[in-house]
């Protein structure tokens, strides 16, 4: 299932700066990067479980937002894209040159 990660940390103190490079690892380890804190996760529902509970663990839910948007399968129809566009299909064929 294809799932959407944003997140807002708080970074004006140098925990909050360190919980913002927790977090931006956690969801680096499952997805990909597509702007500065949204990124999209190629995952099993197990695996998401695991992630919800590392990033509770990382922040603090007083300074700090998540948010996270289940596309489910049937994801492709559900993105669209304006402007520039970096992203790629985690499904589709990977050519290595």
């Amino acid at each position: 299932m294809q799932v959407l990660i944003t997140y807002d940390v708080e970074t004006i103190s140098p925990e909050g700066r360190r919980r913002l490079r927790q977090v931006a690892k956690v969801c680096t380890d499952y997805g990909q990067r597509v702007q500065n804190s949204v990124f999209e996760l190629n995952i099993d529902p197990a695996s998401l479980v695991t992630i919800k509970a590392k990033l509770n663990d990382i922040i603090d839910v007083k300074k700090d937002s998540i948010r996270i948007y289940n596309l489910g399968k049937n994801w492709e129809r559900r993105v669209e894209t304006m402007g520039l566009d970096h992203s790629y299909n985690p499904e589709s064929d990977l050519l290595i040159l």
